[in-house]
């Protein structure tokens, strides 16, 4: 079970209630880690719609998580 930091950017942070986090997940990739926090903290955006990070590279959402891996799920970005 890996224990990961999470950094969570722009709604995401309002949702989860915190900038940052140490999670312990039973998840093994990034997809799979993603979907806990959707079911915890209700991310709505979809994974084709995002990025994700996997200490400081952009990483496919299959990338495999490890103890120590610092993730950042980045939602679209709007504005003008």
């Amino acid at each position: 079970m890996p224990r990961v930091k999470l950094e969570y950017f722009a709604q995401f942070g309002d949702l989860a209630g915190c900038r940052t986090e140490i999670r312990d997940t039973g998840a093994v990739t990034a997809a799979a880690l993603y979907g806990e926090l959707q079911r915890d903290y209700g991310f709505a955006f979809s994974p084709a719609r995002m990025r994700v990070a996997v200490n400081a590279q952009f990483r496919p959402w299959n990338q495999s998580l490890k103890d120590d891996d610092h993730v950042v799920f980045i939602p679209p970005v709007t504005g003008g």
